[in-house]
């Protein structure tokens, strides 16, 4: 009976060691996570950060406890990474580990996770890889997209020149003329500027910018559960998506119905042609679903980044008219008042791209960035970070860091220009990200950004409605996104 019971006893002692051994790892895993500080039940950091300025909570945050901090909203974790080097070593040093998509609650009740921006893992591969190689085939990056942003900017220039000098907020003009580029690689076609539908579109999304200021919003990320429940400015964001993928989905529909598989149009027509090919694929990646909520974040982050650095660009302009006319004669040197502005000038104007560079970094569009995850348990400065938990790389944290940048809070084109006046470039310029997570329309923004503004300059002058030293450049503060503050100006023919 003894000898029976030897296994027995040596069967419990091996369980009983494992069992010591994993509590043991788990407790020293749990002392090596990034520190924070203390959490309460349920409602997580709610006391030490301020919802309506989750940024600037979080910097004062980073002064005590350091570069990489976890905090809690409401009961789900978030890990802080504050300043270059650390947002460097994650996103580009270590780019896998960090390349996975952090919903927060209020993206995931937006974006649904299953499109290009929000998807994780094999989703998020094949949609990026496919949406890359579809958008350079109908000209991103190449001279065909230049010359359709050059056009756009015509008809921009014309719909200014018809407000006949009266003050007017540019902001649904640029918004259009934003848009109608993306509209023009995904739908195949523009819309005209009254066009009813799409204007009424068009306010949607100004509604939302507006809308995602609210206190309201900002707490859905940290109780969405309740939150949920509980009318408000929330519940109206996520109606207006709702309308808009109606939109987009009406148009993928008028599309199916048309489609000839010889001769894609557009990125629909590639991605229906696309679907078909893997139709026998029972786990294939290109459904109707994922077609919907592509087109539909392509769309969004096609027309909403791009438009408001321009109306913030111009409103920075307003406030310092001795900038602006340092860019007016640049152009006159170099493209003059009758042709077009294109890429090939912006090498010979190192003022203008240094402001352009410059309102980028002082906008700080994204300060939280898009959140990340780890995508399985991470080892990140002797700290262990497990898979799955949500990651923020502060953008805000690069693009005003006050070593790279004398004086970030201040409005300075020389941050971008060497002594003797030359372009400086500077590897903590990264508004669009970094890594294997950067924005895929990087190269189309910056072509608009440059194109449309010179080409508004090379025509206009503008003539603030208050005295430019009153006007207020700093960004209207949120958790999402950093907007300009609403204002009108009088744009006077040169």
């Amino acid at each position: 009976m003894d000898l029976l019971g030897m296994p027995t006893i040596f069967l419990l002692v091996c369980i009983s060691c494992l069992l010591l051994f994993t509590t043991w790892r788990s407790i020293s895993q749990k002392g090596k996570q990034p520190p924070g500080p203390i959490t309460l039940p349920i409602v997580g950091n709610i006391l030490q950060l301020n919802p309506r300025n989750l940024p600037e909570s979080l910097k004062k945050l980073s002064k005590k406890y350091g570069p990489v901090f976890t905090i809690y909203l409401g009961p789900q974790k978030v890990v802080v990474l504050y300043g270059y080097d650390v947002v460097k070593e994650a996103l580009i040093d270590q780019a896998d580990d960090f390349s996975g998509r952090g919903n927060l609650p209020l993206l995931k009740k937006l974006f649904r996770g299953t499109g290009i921006v929000t998807s994780n893992g094999e989703t998020w591969k094949q949609l990026r890889r496919f949406a890359l190689t579809t958008l350079r085939d109908f000209g991103m990056g190449k001279k065909s997209i230049e010359e359709r942003i050059q056009e756009e900017a015509n008809f921009l220039v014309d719909r200014i020149r018809n407000t006949h000098e009266q003050p007017v907020d540019p902001g649904i003009f640029l918004v259009h003329a934003v848009s109608n580029i993306i509209c023009s690689i995904i739908f195949g076609d523009r819309f005209d500027y009254e066009d009813r539908k799409f204007l009424n579109l068009i306010e949607l999304l100004d509604e939302n910018n507006r809308l995602q200021n609210s206190i309201q919003t900002q707490l859905y990320n940290f109780f969405p559960t309740i939150m949920d429940y509980l009318p408000g400015p929330h519940q109206q964001m996520i109606k207006n998506i709702e309308k808009v993928e109606q939109f987009t989905s009406e148009i993928i529909a008028e599309h199916q119905a048309a489609l000839d598989p010889t001769c894609p149009q557009d990125f629909i027509d590639a991605f229906l042609n696309k679907m078909e090919q893997e139709k026998r694929n029972g786990h294939s990646e290109f459904t109707v679903e994922t077609l919907s909520r592509t087109t539909l974040d392509l769309f969004l982050a096609g027309t909403g980044t791009t438009s408001i650095t321009l109306r913030h660009g111009l409103l920075i302009l307003q406030k310092y008219p001795e900038i602006a006319e340092k860019i007016l004669k640049e152009i006159d040197c170099v493209i003059g008042r009758d042709r077009s502005p294109c890429m090939a000038d912006r090498s010979q104007m190192p003022y203008t791209d240094a402001v352009v560079h410059e309102i980028q970094r002082f906008i700080d569009f994204l300060p939280l960035n898009v959140p990340h995850s780890v995508i399985k348990d991470t080892k990140f400065r002797n700290y262990f970070i497990p898979k799955d938990t949500l990651i923020f790389p502060m953008l805000t944290s690069v693009l005003h860091d006050s070593k790279e940048f004398p004086n970030p809070e201040k409005f300075d084109p020389g941050h971008f220009l060497n002594a003797n006046g030359t372009f400086k470039k500077s590897d903590y310029f990264m508004p669009f990200s970094a890594g294997k997570r950067i924005c895929a329309g990087e190269g189309l923004a910056r072509m608009e950004i440059f194109i449309f503004l010179t080409a508004i300059l090379q025509k206009f002058t503008l003539k603030p409605v208050v005295d430019h030293k009153d006007i207020d450049i700093s960004p209207l503060v949120s958790s999402l996104a950093n907007l300009p503050r609403p204002y009108e100006v009088c744009f006077l023919p040169r």
